[in-house]
């Protein structure tokens, strides 16, 4: 609907200019021919900018960065060291914590950025109230404890990239893997692995689980990847890149060591 209206004000845009231009240059094709070319400089110009507005407006207008993943992962730490530039001390949390975050550089923006409660019995009623509003997710990952809950991280994963809305808006993710400052934590490659492994068999079970239900339609009806080969994440339509980071940092009022995390959000603009 957005992109139809965007294309009509295009079009009326472009048919009051083309007329203007005409009545404008009838009255002064009488003129000097130095006057008439300055001014249908100055309309070509003016006709430029409004088409670029135009246009431009019919864009990725998205302007959250969701933190999710789950409870203990670090979110909300993230969360303030992004929006606070400081620690503040964490929670569980049963409602979303939201703020500004200012991407600088070449192309500067302002996102907000979403710490969806890891909560299971509360962290899907989040997602499907925020997903639409997704410029990229964060997907927070305990590197040192991994192994353990390799398979409720997969699970979860894999609900957030069948969703519909993921697939259809190609949302990009990025699963950060966090607390890398603790001896036992594992590398961004090795939890890549496990999961892509955990995910294959987690795609057979719910086929199977699908198979013996009635057909209904739905997002769980998504299969990930390519038919026939294991699970890889370089399979599927939205891209998914896998990050190492320390919320943690040495100080409560430094910024961790999140240069990879920020230097993702600063390729969404």
């Amino acid at each position: 609907m957005l992109a139809a209206f965007a294309k009509m004000s295009a079009a009326s845009g472009v048919d009051v200019l083309q007329g203007y231009f005409e009545d404008v240059k009838s009255e002064v094709s009488k003129q000097d021919p130095v006057v008439v070319g300055v001014a249908v400089a100055v309309i070509v110009i003016l006709f430029t900018i409004v088409l670029l507005k135009l246009f431009r407006g019919s864009g990725n207008n998205r302007r959250s960065v969701l933190v999710l993943g789950l409870c203990e992962s670090g979110k909300t730490l993230l969360y303030s060291r992004l929006v606070h530039k400081k620690a503040i001390e964490s929670y569980t949390s049963i409602k979303e914590n939201a703020g500004p975050y200012q991407v600088t550089g070449q192309r500067s923006m302002l996102l907000e950025v979403v710490d969806i409660p890891g909560n299971d019995r509360q962290r899907i009623q989040f997602w499907n109230r925020f997903k639409t509003q997704a410029r990229g997710v964060v997907f927070l990952v305990d590197s040192s404890s991994i192994q353990k809950d390799v398979k409720e991280v997969a699970e979860f994963l894999y609900t957030l990239l069948s969703d519909s809305t993921t697939t259809n808006l190609h949302t990009p993710f990025v699963v950060a893997c966090n607390k890398q400052d603790i001896t036992m934590a594992k590398s961004a490659r090795i939890i890549q692995i496990l999961l892509e492994k955990e995910m294959t068999t987690l795609r057979v079970t719910r086929a199977a689980t699908l198979s013996s239900t009635d057909g209904s339609s739905g997002d769980a009806n998504t299969f990930l990847g390519k038919q026939g080969k294991d699970f890889d994440f370089s399979h599927l339509a939205n891209p998914v890149d896998f990050v190492e980071c320390s919320a943690k940092g040495s100080s409560a009022d430094d910024e961790g060591e999140l240069n990879t995390v920020t230097e993702w959000i600063s390729n969404l603009v």
